[in-house]
């Protein structure tokens, strides 16, 4: 079965021009990617989160919708 999940991350570059990026999918489950570029390093992540997630299972997920000023 496929399910979908998202997961915000945060990417940053270094001094180097290395890139990094990291998720959480809980308090206790972190994932992490590099790449020479930020897609590289966002797809290094998503390989990193599949591992995890196959690891410690879905988390659990909660949606809220909220009225934002535009």
């Amino acid at each position: 079965m496929l399910r979908e999940i998202t997961v915000s991350y945060r990417v940053e570059q270094d001094e180097n021009g290395a890139w990094s990026a990291e998720a959480a999918l809980d308090p206790q489950s972190f994932a992490n990617g590099e790449g020479a570029t930020r897609e590289d390093a966002i797809e290094d992540l998503k390989q990193a989160l599949a591992v995890l997630i196959e690891t410690n299972g879905v988390p659990e997920q909660l949606t809220v919708t909220v009225e934002v000023e535009g």
